[in-house]
């Protein structure tokens, strides 16, 4: 018994020790987390419901403000509009990349090792040099429209009309694309091979097996891949506010280029507010995701 008890405090003895050390070990992390994230996201909601000097209590009439707003509801038009095309796009097209690639005629190719780091170029890429790429290839001077007079086409106005936005979003798809497909990439090799060997004894297809098999099993890298590329997303308004400035076409003019309009202009009030609704937005979406998280690991 007395060696038992000895066994039982000196294990309770460990574990606290290695509790104690992993506690220091996160401590500088969680003090930074507190400095730079927790408090600064309090004092915006402060700043929220009080005026420009911040001293005077205001309610919610920032946020009402910041709903009837014009420009708001043109930018999260704009920023909708662009996620539900570009995320769509790029997991579906990232997706079919990642499974040519790891299908067996090239996974174990030369030829699959260069296209995979080739597709991880764009993402490495600067952004003053894609900025650069944009003014060489979509100016009114530009290689396209140089392309098009030569075919015999009007040149077009590539950031000066709605084109603009088809421009942003082929940059997001192919600066992003590689990264995506890295992931999807991730996600099928933990599939056991095994699985598709017996699918393909029992006489099932292509097809029978990705539905059976390999999408079942791909929904937790869905969901991670769907949460990134979310906020990728957002950092797309780098290339268009160096190529097009503070107030771009009005079909690319997002709410980043919003934000920083009202910072700009000292405008903290409807700033905060804004934030604040596009924060809960934004939570209240990878929440939900989580969840689905959760939900598809507990059915594996």
């Amino acid at each position: 018994m007395r060696n038992n008890d000895r066994r039982l405090r000196s294990r309770h003895t460990t574990a606290s020790q290695e509790n104690r050390a992993a506690w220091l070990f996160l401590l500088p992390s969680l003090i930074g987390v507190l400095l730079f994230v927790l408090l600064p996201f309090v004092e915006t909601i402060r700043r929220s419901m009080f005026d420009t000097m911040g001293s005077t209590w205001v309610g919610f009439s920032n946020y009402d403000s910041v709903l009837q707003n014009d420009a708001f509801q043109l930018a999260v038009a704009n920023t909708s509009r662009f996620l539900g095309i570009c995320l769509p796009l790029l997991l579906s097209g990232s997706l079919i990349l990642a499974l040519v690639l790891h299908s067996r005629p090239l996974r174990e190719t030369k030829a699959a090792r260069v296209f995979k780091t080739t597709f991880l170029l764009p993402i490495a890429i600067p952004v003053a040099s894609i900025v650069l790429l944009w003014q060489t290839l979509f100016s009114r001077q530009g290689l396209c429209n140089g392309w098009l007079t030569w075919l015999g086409a009007q040149p077009v106005d590539f950031m000066g009309t709605g084109a603009a936005f088809w421009v942003l979003t082929a940059t997001y798809l192919w600066k992003n694309c590689g990264y995506t497909q890295v992931l999807w990439a991730t996600g099928l090799e933990a599939i056991p091979a095994d699985q598709y060997e017996a699918a393909r004894v029992d006489g099932a297809g292509p097809w029978q097996q990705f539905c059976h098999i390999t999408w079942p099993s791909l929904q937790p890298t869905l969901v991670l891949t769907l949460i990134l590329s979310l906020l990728n997303a957002f950092k797309v308004f780098r290339e268009a506010y160096l190529v097009a400035g503070r107030y771009p076409q009005q079909s690319i003019y997002l709410l980043q280029h919003l934000f920083n309009n009202w910072f700009l202009s000292l405008d903290l009030p409807r700033l905060a507010a804004a934030a604040i609704l596009v924060a809960l937005v934004l939570l209240a979406g990878i929440l939900a995701l989580l969840k689905w998280w959760d939900h598809c690991a507990k059915e594996e």
